[in-house]
């Protein structure tokens, strides 16, 4: 069976239920194009949160980069002279 025939099979089960629950007076609420709204929603709601996840994300590499940008100068700084010094030594022997 394809997709698009399960999916109009769960529609139509969908308005069925919703059919008989107003029938009996229960609710209104339940059919097709309130669980398509209500699917929407979720779906920018998560979207909105895949978003908020991936701005800590790209924030905590940009500090981690800053980090490592930053040890990397001061190691340059402290171990650039010994370097410079050593490789005088070399080059007199």
């Amino acid at each position: 069976m394809n997709t698009k025939k399960l999916l109009n099979l769960a529609l139509e089960g969908v308005d069925s239920i919703g059919f008989r629950l107003d029938d009996m007076g229960i609710t209104s609420k339940l059919n097709r194009h309130n669980i398509a709204a209500y699917l929407m929603l979720e779906q920018k709601h998560l979207e909105g949160e895949w978003d908020s996840i991936q701005a800590k994300v790209d924030r905590r590499r940009s500090q981690f980069e800053k980090i490592a940008g930053q040890v990397e100068a001061r190691a340059d700084a402290v171990f650039g002279p010994i370097i410079s010094r050593v490789n005088r030594i070399r080059a007199s022997n």
